[in-house]
């Protein structure tokens, strides 16, 4: 990795609260690259994914604001964590705009992915699955639910509530048990749960602003750029 990390932090199953004493630790990051470094023949690198000995990924930051910009699952619950790891001054600066990057976006992003996980979930008795996600059939199940319970939240509250509470911890499991066992009770579960989800009313606006985070991201190079001018 060329550059400077500026956030980590655990997130997945221990984050949201849902973690099993099967369940790995899960690291995602977000690293600055010398402003200089763009302005060659050779774009820097703007993702590193590793697998042992946890899962880790860590993206540049100016992909990461661009995946935070689509409301992605994936990426956007490491700006509203309780605890990092690594958290410098950028990161700070990051975390300062998180509501920004907050929009209707999230209808589609967390309703429209919980609904396509069922989908994999529905076909993996005609072997769309590998023998390895076989295996955590109640994890996804588990998760199709939390990202709906994640993104209503978006919606009502205007913020990311990434750890969840008993009452939906345990209708996670729920979830997790009907996906092993009976996944057309977790069909059902998850088509009510959407009905309530597509009919919440919400005062996001229809898309992040992105002017507040382009100005971050521009005045987050420039300073880096002045930094590299001062150190030589």
């Amino acid at each position: 990795m060329r550059g400077q990390l500026i956030l980590e932090a655990v997130v997945g199953s221990h984050a949201y609260g849902l973690a099993t004493p099967e369940s790995d630790q899960d690291f995602l990051g977000v690293y600055q690259t010398p402003t200089t470094a763009w302005l060659g023949l050779h774009q820097p690198q703007e993702s590193i994914v590793t697998h042992s000995p946890n899962d880790k990924a860590i993206h540049e930051l100016g992909k990461f604001v661009r995946l935070c910009l689509q409301n992605n699952p994936t990426v956007m619950e490491l700006l509203w964590l309780d605890e990092y790891r690594v958290r410098t001054e950028v990161g700070d600066q990051l975390i300062a705009i998180r509501e920004s990057f907050l929009s209707q976006k999230s209808r589609k992003t967390y309703g429209g992915y919980s609904v396509s996980q069922l989908e994999r979930l529905k076909r993996r008795e005609d072997g769309s699955f590998s023998s390895d996600l076989r295996k955590r059939t109640e994890k996804h199940g588990r998760h199709c639910y939390r990202l709906i319970l994640q993104g209503g939240n978006i919606l009502r509250e205007g913020r990311l509530r990434v750890r969840l509470n008993d009452d939906e911890v345990q209708q996670c499991r729920e979830a997790g048990l009907m996906a092993a066992n009976d996944v057309e009770e977790l069909s059902k579960m998850i088509d009510a749960a959407m009905v309530e989800f597509d009919a919440i009313e919400s005062d996001l606006p229809e898309c992040p602003d992105e002017y507040v985070v382009e100005e971050f991201l521009v005045k987050a190079r420039l300073d880096q750029l002045g930094k590299n001018f001062i150190e030589s």
